[in-house]
């Protein structure tokens, strides 16, 4: 299979309408409602002006799922954080890890050229999420234990996640 990975553009709003599903959000709070979603959808638009991306992820072409990495704070420091999404007709066949290679790849580059850059990127996954904590440590990732990581930022909704920490140099 070729994976790809496609900054997000305006024709990628069906993708995260696709994404939107009980069984898809069910790790990060349920599904969202139109204008949450089309807010998302602006906010990823408007990820490469605040030192982040998103991508679609593409599986022989066709949008599979997603990945992002974005600066945010934690915990006193300022870090990059990541997250994905993988389409089920798409799950079980390594999509996940080649687009989490892909995106590492191209953040280590932005991170070399860039001293001022964040050194470390974090996964916050559910700590019941399998397959994301699973994906965090194959990508070689270090598990820093269960933390309490308010998701969407911002809502005062707390989800008792993993901290996964990555170096980037």
């Amino acid at each position: 299979m070729d994976v790809r990975l496609d900054p997000w553009s305006d024709s990628r709003f069906a993708l995260l309408e696709r994404i939107n599903t009980p069984l898809m959000r069910r790790h990060v709070g349920g599904p969202e409602t139109p204008e949450q979603l089309l807010h998302r959808h602006r906010r990823y638009l408007e990820l490469p002006a605040l030192g982040g991306v998103m991508y679609a992820v593409l599986a022989d072409g066709a949008p599979a799922g997603s990945i992002a990495y974005h600066r945010r704070d934690w915990q006193g420091e300022e870090i990059y954080e990541t997250g994905w999404n993988v389409l089920p007709e798409f799950q079980g066949r390594g999509l996940a890890l080649a687009a989490g290679r892909l995106m590492l790849a191209a953040l280590r580059e932005v991170a070399a050229a860039d001293r001022t850059a964040p050194g470390a990127l974090h996964a916050f996954p559910a700590t019941d999420n399998a397959p994301s904590n699973a994906l965090c440590a194959r990508l070689g990732f270090t598990d820093a234990g269960p933390c309490e990581f308010e998701y969407p930022r911002g809502s005062g909704r707390f989800l008792h996640s993993n901290d996964w920490r990555l170096a980037l140099r």
